[in-house]
C-alpha cells in the first residue's frame, strides 16, 4: 500500500507546533488515509520548538523530528526529501493555513492517476478561497506572480502556497536539479519552474487558505530575494 510523508518545516514554532501536529494526526486517523508519517524539520529554532517536537514524537510513533543547523524553508525541504522513504512526499505549513481536508483529494489524485507526479496547491485559482490576507502580503504575492509569469513564463497560478506533494522520485529529481545555494522560499518556486520545464505532470489543486495574523514577513528583504532569484533563473532556464 502506498505511503505518504508530510514535512513540516518550522522555525520558532513553539506556540503553534503542537496544535498543528495534533490536528493533522486526528484528521489522518479519522479519515483512514494511506499509511503516513509526519516529519518536523526544525531549521534553526531558538525557542522551545525542539522540546515541543520531542514530546510529540513520544506521543505519536508516526511523528519524527530533525534539527538542521541552517535557517530556511528550502534547506528544510531538501533535507526532508533526502531522508524520505515514502511513495509520496510533500509539505504543509504547521499553522494549517491550508485546510486539512485537501489531503483527501491529494491521495485520490495520486491513486487514481498513476502518471501524476506533482500536486500544487493554489490560493489564486478561480475556485480558491482566501481569507485574512494582509495587504502587504498581497502586494508581495501578486507582484511575485506577475514577475514569474512575465519573465519566467510560469504556467501555475500559485508558486509558493505551503501545500505541495510529489511522487518520491519526482521530488528527488527536482531537488537534484534545483539550486543548492538557495535555502529560502524561492527554492520551492524553483522546484515548480523546473517541473514545468521538465514536463512533469502537475495537477493544480484550488484550496481554502486562511492567513495566520502571527506570521511575519520581512517585506523588503523578501522582494530583494525574489528579484535576485528571478534574475538568476532567467539566465539558466530556457
Amino acid at each position: 500500500m502506498a505511503t505518504l510523508n508530510i514535512l513540516f518545516p518550522v522555525l520558532n514554532e513553539e506556540l503553534r507546533l503542537a496544535d498543528g501536529i495534533n490536528k493533522t494526526m486526528e484528521f489522518m486517523t479519522a479519515h483512514k488515509l494511506m499509511p503516513f508519517e509526519l516529519n518536523i524539520i526544525d531549521n534553526g529554532s531558538t525557542d522551545k520548538t525542539e522540546q515541543v517536537a520531542m514530546a510529540l514524537c513520544q506521543k505519536y510513533p508516526e511523528v519524527h523530528y530533525t534539527r538542521i543547523g541552517e535557517r530556511g524553508t528550502g534547506i528544510a525541504i531538501r533535507e526532508g526529501v533526502k531522508n524520505n522513504t515514502c511513495d509520496y512526499v510533500g509539505y504543509m505549513d504547521v499553522d494549517l493555513s491550508t485546510d486539512l481536508k485537501y489531503l483527501i483529494p491529494v491521495q485520490e489524485l495520486f491513486i487514481n492517476d498513476p502518471e501524476l507526479e506533482f500536486v500544487n496547491g493554489s490560493r489564486f485559482s478561480k475556485e480558491s478561497v482566501v481569507s485574512g490576507r494582509k495587504w502587504y502580503r498581497n502586494i508581495t504575492s501578486y507582484g511575485l506572480l506577475f514577475l514569474l509569469h512575465f519573465f519566467l513564463d510560469m504556467k501555475a497560478s500559485d508558486a509558493i502556497c505551503g501545500f505541495k506533494f510529489f511522487k518520491k522520485e519526482t521530488a528527488e529529481k527536482l531537488v537534484a536539479v534545483s539550486s543548492k545555494d538557495e535555502n529560502g522560499w524561492f527554492f520551492i518556486i524553483e522546484m515548480l519552474l523546473r517541473a514545468e520545464r521538465m514536463g512533469v505532470k502537475i495537477h493544480e489543486l484550488p484550496v481554502e487558505w486562511i492567513d495566520d495574523s502571527r506570521t511575519k514577513v520581512k517585506l523588503f528583504a523578501t522582494i530583494k530575494n525574489y528579484i535576485k532569484n528571478i534574475s538568476r533563473l532567467r539566465k539558466i532556464l530556457k
